[in-house]
């Protein structure tokens, strides 16, 4: 593992420019730029407190940061997933002319959604800050791990997506639909403590994604660092899912080729 992420690491220049390539590509010629990234959770945010505030009378102030972040999380993990299911027709042509590790590959789409992530989690930060400050600064120091987790936690499923998308094709429009019925089981617009006492609470508390939301969201709007038995339950999910990415790539890279 050591050695290959040693290769990795030394072709950084070049998953780099294709990182870049692939910014500059999606934004060329416009007037925002990566502003656009911005504009769905922004549109959604604005829509749900809307409807939240007049049928539920949430308070707004405390909803809308909360949404916001929850936005970022759930759009950088379905991006993750949905381009690393394509990351290598992507990068066929450079597969079959440069003998880079695969994992590159699905390392470009990873990097590609957590650039736009960190910009709407800055865009929170400001938002939180300008509503009522930050009572905890040190706090915010936990987020250090919590975006390394998250990292590692979204390359493992775009190699994942990435190798099952090449092998089964229909693996993108499944993940689709499955998101979509992830999204209604995890409080990304919604505080878990809701479903305390009810049939559904079980949902969201064996929802591996839960766990990081609660690591993003406790520093930035309650002020207080996540407990050590959170970071350590979203740790032993990431172990997890980089030991699946691992056993993926010994068993199928070596196979890759001949299946694009």
């Amino acid at each position: 593992m050591g050695s290959y992420l040693g290769a990795v690491w030394r072709c950084r220049f070049f998953w780099l420019s294709l990182v870049h390539m692939d910014l500059r590509h999606r934004y060329r010629g416009s007037v925002l730029g990566m502003g656009w990234s911005l504009l769905h959770p922004i549109a959604m945010m604005a829509i749900l407190c809307t409807v939240f505030h007049g049928i539920f009378k949430v308070d707004v102030w405390r909803f809308a940061p909360f949404l916001l972040a929850g936005l970022a999380f759930w759009n950088y993990i379905v991006t993750s997933t949905l381009q690393g299911c394509q990351c290598f027709f992507r990068g066929e042509p450079y597969i079959r002319q440069y003998p880079a590790p695969v994992a590159i590959y699905p390392l470009r789409a990873t990097l590609g959604a957590g650039i736009h992530f960190l910009v709407a989690l800055a865009l929170v930060l400001v938002f939180v800050w300008c509503i009522k400050g930050f009572g905890n600064l040190p706090a915010l120091l936990s987020l250090v791990p919590t975006l390394l987790l998250l990292f590692v936690f979204g390359w493992c499923l775009a190699v994942m997506a990435g190798f099952t998308n090449v092998f089964f094709q229909d693996t993108q429009h499944l993940c689709e639909v499955g998101f979509q019925i992830l999204f209604y089981t995890t409080p990304v617009m919604y505080e878990a403590s809701l479903l305390e006492g009810n049939h559904l609470a079980a949902v969201v508390k064996y929802n591996p994604l839960a766990l990081f939301l609660r690591l993003l969201r406790e520093p930035i709007l309650d002020g207080r660092v996540p407990p050590a038995g959170t970071f350590l339950a979203a740790g032993v999910i990431v172990l997890a899912s980089t030991a699946a990415a691992a056993l993926t790539l010994a068993r199928l890279q070596r196979r890759l080729i001949f299946h694009l």
